[in-house]
This record gives structure tokens, C-alpha cells and sequence, in this order.
């Protein structure tokens, strides 16, 4: 059934500490992946800044160490930990969860790779829905008591516009028989973030966990941007918003920690606004089949699929096992 669009004081220029701007997450707990740069720095600052204790998850635990002296000493808060994820990585996300303890009430999946050439896990995985999307799963999944412990948490999906480049292709994810394509394989990693939004909040919402998707808009700066040719915003007329790292970050953060966004789950979000549906020719709004709960239920059934073999011996395996037998 449709909604009505969810609207807030905040737009395109609005930057992450703006949207932050008199909340109080003292006693809240989050963990940011990928938090040692970029978008991910950001967004942990605008958390740390209204009293958040924040984990940075991160691969390089040295470039985290330095995030973390930044936030200490631009926010004041010293409640602030580095630890080592590699979302890529299956082993590592099960080392992760397992040492976490308590409850967690921001998860901002956060961390991410680009429209990179033709790379595979040690899965024979294709990297970028590896990371993308399996890793984050795995994590989300494997954090869900965590985050039932904490009584309404808060999963944040960092997808892109990119995601209206093509559903995910369920015949052959991995691209082990159709031709590579970067930009195929990102789109549909990003449709994954904003199917998990779907599924995890339709499964999980009765344990108080919401989850929405969003898309952080074009941020030349980033270290996301690597492997992308650069193109001069003032000639871009596809629609898209051209930002900032701190503007970049403000919708992350928005549905991290604004009470705006209590009870919303399912979501897909741009310029700190809930996005319409996407039209053609236009590099903005979401695809309908990212937002489909067919597709949703589907990808979440595959995804389990491909990750149980790694989580056997882990502490979270009975949460994957649930995550299975949930009727919904």
C-alpha cells in the first residue's frame, strides 16, 4: 500500500552535523563501516558529536586510529573504539560479531567499493556485491541480537543512484557466465542495499530494528571515486546532487539519529528527503524493483544461502538459523 513520502527541514546543503543538530544519543551505541574516511568519517563525527559512543569498522586499523584522534578532538568525545572489518572477507565479519558485546542501536553500512575491474572474493565471489552487500548482510544478521537488545535500533544502507542501473540479476549474480560489466555489478550491488532495507524491516521491525536505504549523492572527493573518470559538475544535467563530504554524509546521519525517522523502516532516501520513484533519463528517486518484496524476500534467501557455510562454529550462527525459519 503506498505511503506518503517522508519530508524533513533538510535538503541537498544540509550537512551531517546540521541534521544532528540537538539530538542526544548519550548512552546509544553505533557502529560505522568504513569510518576511517569520507562519507563514513562524517557521519561517525555528526554521531560522535551529539554523544554516541562509535565503533569505527574499518580494514585498515592505523588510517582508523588517526579518524578516531580527529573525531576525540573535533567532537570532544573520547567514547570512540577502532576495529578491524574486512567486508570482503567472510571470516573477518564473523570476528567482528563475535567479539561485539551488548546492545547496538545505529548499524551504518556505510563502507563500500566502486566500479572496479572484474575481482572475486575468496568465495569466487564478485568483489562488489561481495562488499556491498554480503558483508553488510552478514553483519547486519549476525548483529541482529545486538541490535534487539537495544529497543529500537537503526540500520542505515548506504546505496547510490547507481542502483537504478539494473535489478540484481538472480540467474547469475556472481557473473560467472554473462560478461563483466563494472557499472551492471555496482548497480546491483546498490539495489541489494536497498532490498536488504526492505526485507530487514520486514522481518525484524517486531524486535524494534528499522532499516532504511539511502543515496549519498556525488561526492568527487571520496576515495570511492578511484576508479572514475571525473566529470565537471556544472555540466551534469542528469539530476544528480554534487556535494561535499559533510553534505554527503547528512542523510546517513539523518537516518541514523533523527527522531524524525522513529518507527520508519523500508525506506529509500536522498537529499535528506524520501525519494519518489525514479523516472527515466534522470539520475535521481528510486527503482521500483528496489523497493519490491518479492525481490526483497529473494535476495534475503539467497544471501543466506551463500553465507551459512562461512558462519558454522560462529556465535551467530543460531541468529542465521532464526533469520531462516522467520515466517513473514
Amino acid at each position: 500500500m503506498a505511503h506518503t513520502l517522508l519530508t524533513t527541514p533538510f535538503g541537498a546543503e544540509s550537512t551531517a552535523l546540521e541534521v544532528v543538530n540537538g539530538v542526544d544519543l548519550t548512552g546509544k551505541r553505533a557502529i560505522v563501516t568504513g569510518g576511517s574516511s569520507g562519507l563514513g568519517l562524517e557521519t561517525a563525527r555528526a554521531l560522535a558529536s551529539v554523544g554516541a559512543e562509535v565503533t569505527l569498522a574499518v580494514r585498515n586499523t592505523e588510517a582508523g586510529e588517526k579518524a578516531r584522534s580527529d573525531i576525540a578532538a573535533t567532537t570532544g568525545n573520547q567514547n570512540l573504539h577502532v576495529a578491524r572489518l574486512d567486508l570482503a572477507d567472510q571470516e573477518s565479519v564473523r570476528q567482528f560479531v563475535d567479539a561485539w558485546q551488548g546492545p547496538l542501536h545505529i548499524l551504518v553500512n556505510n563502507a563500500g567499493v566502486m566500479a572496479m575491474p572484474l575481482n572475486r572474493t575468496a568465495e569466487g565471489w564478485e568483489m562488489q556485491f561481495a562488499t556491498n552487500h554480503l558483508g553488510h548482510f552478514a553483519l547486519a544478521v549476525g548483529l541482529h541480537d545486538a541490535l534487539a537488545k537495544a529497543h529500537g535500533a537503526r540500520i542505515v544502507a548506504v546505496s547510490s543512484v547507481g542502483h537504478i542501473g539494473g535489478n540484481v540479476d538472480f540467474d547469475d549474480i556472481m557473473f560467472d557466465h554473462r560478461p563483466y560489466n563494472e557499472w551492471v555489478a555496482y548497480g546491483q550491488s546498490k539495489t541489494a542495499n536497498v532490498l536488504f532495507a526492505v526485507e530487514a524491516t520486514k522481518r525484524w521491525a517486531g524486535d524494534g530494528i528499522f532499516a532504511n536505504a539511502l543515496n549519498p549523492g556525488r561526492i568527487p572527493s571520496t576515495g570511492l571515486m578511484r576508479h572514475i573518470p571525473q566529470v565537471d559538475a556544472s555540466t551534469d544535467s542528469t539530476g544528480v546532487s554534487w556535494k561535499n563530504e559533510e553534505q554527503g554524509a547528512a542523510t546517513s546521519a539523518l537516518l541514523a539519529a533523527s527522531p524524525l525517522l522513529d518507527g520508519i523502516g523500508g525506506r529509500y532516501f536522498e537529499d535528506c528527503n524520501e525519494a519518489g520513484p525514479n523516472e527515466p533519463g534522470v539520475r535521481r528517486g528510486v527503482a521500483a524493483y528496489a523497493l519490491g518484496e518479492d525481490n526483497a524476500a529473494r535476495l534475503w534467501q539467497v544471501s543466506l544461502d551463500l553465507i551459512r557455510p562461512w558462519s558454522s562454529g560462529s556465535s551467530h550462527s543460531a541468529t542465521l538459523t532464526r533469520s531462516q525459519d522467520q515466517q513473514h
